[in-house]
């Protein structure tokens, strides 16, 4: 039991937690720059490649709904390697196929084992650590997984100018396998009690999540601020390489770019937790509108990757504030129930991001600065309704 190792051993399985944790970030990014040649080599067009991204982000999210629940019944180390094998096999067999359909398939596979590997891990902290040092353990937490949107577009980017964009996945297949190997080494089970199946209190306990209007609104707000990320990684890549006429490296060092800001806003968000909720969340939702509408001012003059980039660097930098700040106040609510209410947390969240991605695939195509700005408009506004709602909530309380 991995509760009663030492503290050296714990400490060696919270890096080994930590490093995995990139894992999702990169599953997610690292193909963004190959976007393009994906296309035009599997001879798909790109609503079909953003297709097999919202399979995986939907995959993800609705796995996330009820994995949390088995985990905290059968445990986490287990179903922690079973995901990292599933995610070795899965990597080789996307980059030994032509065929669109089963990229697509593959990325469902993907998105259900990620899902299971963060949510256990997840879990693991909560196992591990509690009160304060939970607390600082769960604010790092987005920070460290940022690490995964900041390097992989970046790392993608050359690994598809080097050889061919089915590196992506042979690079993931190998992580995969890194991680595998020191889990199997290292690693064991950290929960103290499994908790046994029992539908009806399992059913009670998800009542309870969805029925706390707090929680709720800040998964909400959690969904809007990835959508936003994810906006310009559905689109970006099509921009740069076709309006702005930049190869497959000049797109991975936006996204490296980009990645960086989502970190530099988590750090931000980590210094300002003990604020007041309306100084701590109403500056940086008044700082990322302001910034959305300058974007929007700019681009009906003069288009630019340098603009562009730009102003999305200050919009994903809110978008990490937000994002960490009700990440971990959220995991705080139910401690008892870790691993069921990170999993409806996360589920939650990329079920909305998911369903945005789709819209924006099967809308009209977004081609230009403008396109992108219009859109960051609108998640913007949605954004500042939901908190709006919390701050009312917050004063009634």
């Amino acid at each position: 039991m991995l509760r009663e190792a030492s503290k050296s051993r714990i400490k060696l399985v919270t890096l080994l937690a930590f490093i995995s944790m990139p894992l999702s970030g990169f599953v997610t990014d690292i193909y963004l720059p190959s976007f393009p040649s994906m296309a035009k080599g599997l001879m798909v067009s790109e609503r079909d490649i953003q297709l097999t991204l919202t399979s995986y982000l939907l995959s993800y999210g609705i796995s996330q709904l009820f994995i949390g629940s088995i985990l905290d019944n059968i445990g986490r180390y287990l179903p922690r390697l079973f995901s990292l094998f599933i995610l070795l096999l899965s990597g080789i067999a996307i980059a030994s196929t032509d065929s669109v359909f089963i990229i697509c398939f593959l990325r469902g596979v993907q998105g259900v084992a990620v899902a299971t590997l963060v949510v256990a891990t997840r879990a693991l902290f909560a196992d591990l650590y509690q009160g304060d040092k939970l607390k600082n353990y769960l604010s790092y937490f987005t920070i460290v997984w940022s690490c995964g949107p900041i390097l992989a577009p970046f790392l993608g980017g050359y690994l598809e100018k080097i050889f061919n964009w089915q590196a992506n996945f042979y690079f993931l297949a190998f992580y995969a396998a890194i991680l595998l190997v020191f889990e199997l080494i290292y690693s064991s089970e950290s929960i103290a009690e499994k908790k046994k199946i029992n539908l009806s209190q399992t059913v009670s306990v998800y009542k309870s999540m969805l029925q706390n209007k707090q929680f709720m609104l800040g998964i909400l707000i959690l969904g809007i601020s990835y959508s936003i990320v994810m906006l310009f990684n559905i689109t970006g890549p099509f921009i740069i390489e076709n309006t702005f006429h930049y190869t497959s490296v000049a797109i991975g060092y936006c996204t490296l770019l980009l990645g960086f800001s989502w970190g530099v806003g988590g750090f931000i968000a980590k210094k300002r937790m003990n604020q007041p909720f309306n100084k701590r969340i109403g500056i940086p939702i008044a700082v990322q509108l302001v910034a959305i509408i300058g974007l929007l001012g700019v681009s009906m003059f003069y288009e630019s990757i340098f603009v562009m980039v730009g102003f999305a660097f200050l919009i994903h930098i809110i978008s990490g504030v937000l994002f960490t700040t009700f990440f971990t106040s959220s995991m705080l609510f139910f401690p008892t129930n870790a691993g069921t209410a990170g999993g409806l947390m996360g589920g939650l969240v990329y079920i909305i991001t998911s369903i945005s991605g789709s819209l924006i695939s099967l809308g009209s195509q977004v081609s230009t600065q403008g396109d992108l700005a219009w859109r960051y408009l609108f998640f913007a506004i949605l954004l500042l309704l939901v908190v709006f709602s919390m701050s009312r909530l917050q004063k009634k309380a």
